[in-house]
């Protein structure tokens, strides 16, 4: 039996994995699907449009003469326009021929697809679970006094003056967590009934049980559990889901605030304040997605806009082989009105890309070693 259940847990975990694979990959066509629509809007001439890398496993020539492509290695895409890194002047197809403005917003639309994705996915995962910075009160422990003001039901949306706000960490249960063991008013901000107001609570003294790191309860050597006193709010909360308009109007906020996060994330990578071990590439990407999805399924709802801003955002960075860098030498040679040689800046395209390959392979590697 423990072997049947081995082996069924291997396969469930290889379904997570294939799953995983499967949304990063939808992940890169939205990517590279606003580079194609661009192009197409713009009257860019397109050789081919590929989901993946290596061998072609399918194949279609549309009347236009464009190739759209699924290869073997489901881990990138690209959209291959006519002499994208070649410089020739005769042809007036040819990618780099074609007007600097219209050639930033081709290389442009891959980001802004990704951030109108994560946009749409920010507004679903709103609606389905919402997020811990605003929460609805679920129960209340009987007989505490320190919370007699609230009611089931309650909206809660503040405290002590300062909305709570994921952007900066204010999340509910860590902002009264922070506060400690101080017997202090606490004022809530809730929203009862569709009026807002305040409310006082106080944390009181009470029997909790002992857990462990993994938040599992510690049992003594007779079977029943450790217990603890410790100064609480007794209160269980739940995420409050948005309505569809009230969704509309915040998830545009909650992708911003997604994109700040990643922002201060490769800054503290820039400037070394991060562990190499908390960083991660394509593997640790599918391998993350698969645990948090089999945790929960809202999970994976929640790393849609994450993964997706954080797509926008890496391929806007002026670094060589990205968009972003691709992007300053067509505005260098708008401002110049001559480019840059293009053997110059394949290679420099060229050195960016062995870079990024090397560096995602190798903090893959550290992640999973360290």
């Amino acid at each position: 039996m423990s072997q049947l259940l081995s082996i069924s847990s291997v396969f469930t975990s290889a379904l997570y994995i294939v799953l995983a694979i499967f949304v990063l990959l939808i992940m890169i066509m939205i990517h590279e699907l606003g580079h194609y629509t661009a192009g197409k809007l713009l009257k860019f001439k397109i050789n081919e449009f590929s989901i993946g890398f290596g061998k072609s496993i399918f194949q279609k020539t549309t009347k236009t003469g464009e190739k759209i492509s699924l290869r073997l290695f489901p881990l990138g895409g690209y959209c291959a326009f006519e002499g994208e890194d070649e410089d020739d002047k005769d042809n007036p197809e040819a990618f780099n021929n074609q007007k600097p403005w219209k050639r930033l917003i081709v290389l442009f639309s891959g980001a802004f697809f990704n951030f109108v994705s994560a946009i749409i996915f920010s507004l679903i995962f709103l609606m389905s679970y919402g997020y811990n910075d605003k929460v609805v009160v679920s129960s209340l422990t009987p007989n505490v006094a320190g919370i007699s003001q609230l009611q089931v039901g309650d909206i809660i949306y503040g405290i002590n003056g300062e909305n709570t706000n994921f952007i900066y960490d204010k999340y509910f249960s860590k902002t009264i967590q922070d506060i400690g063991d101080s017997a202090e008013p606490i004022t809530l901000s809730i929203r009862r009934n569709g009026e807002d107001i305040e409310v006082t609570v106080y944390k009181t003294l009470q029997l909790t049980d002992v857990l462990n790191e993994n938040g599992e309860p510690v049992y003594n050597q007779d079977g029943t559990k450790q217990q603890e006193y410790k100064m609480m709010l007794g209160v269980s909360t739940t995420n409050y889901k948005y309505g569809f308009f009230e969704a509309l109007g915040h998830c545009f906020i909650f992708t911003v605030g997604w994109a700040w996060k990643v922002l201060v994330v490769l800054w503290q990578m820039i400037t070394f304040q991060l562990s190499i071990k908390d960083l991660g590439g394509t593997v640790t990407t599918i391998v993350t997605i698969a645990e948090y999805t089999q945790i929960n399924f809202g999970n994976l709802l929640l790393l849609l806009p994450l993964i997706s801003v954080n797509l926008a955002v890496f391929n806007l960075l002026p670094f060589p082989a990205l968009d972003g860098a691709r992007m300053v030498f067509v505005g260098i040679e708008g401002i110049m009105k001559k480019p840059i040689r293009r053997d110059i800046e394949g290679t420099i395209h060229f050195v960016g890309l062995v870079i990024l390959l090397l560096f995602v392979v190798i903090v893959d590697i550290l992640h999973f070693v360290l």
